[in-house]
């Protein structure tokens, strides 16, 4: 599996300026074949990583789950 490492900082950055989702991109990524993207911070050290799928249903699917836990964690957080 291909590892790809992501200063997570300048990646959500450059996503505001172009103002496109971290989806949009991932999907731009699917080539067939699973992908280890790893995030990290401007010390280099790992935030969290992300699995990107081989086929644009499985993105989609994941897209969704996060999209819920992102809501349900904002309803506990506040």
């Amino acid at each position: 599996m291909q590892k790809i490492e992501i200063k997570a900082e300048q990646f959500f950055e450059l996503l505001k300026l172009k103002d496109t989702s971290m989806w949009e991109i991932f999907s731009q990524m699917i080539d067939g074949n699973e992908k280890e993207i790893i995030f990290l911070d401007n010390e280099d050290k790992i935030l969290f990583n992300y699995v990107l799928p081989s086929e644009k249903e499985k993105l989609e699917e994941d897209r969704k789950e996060f999209s819920k836990q992102f809501s349900d964690k904002l309803i506990n957080f506040n």
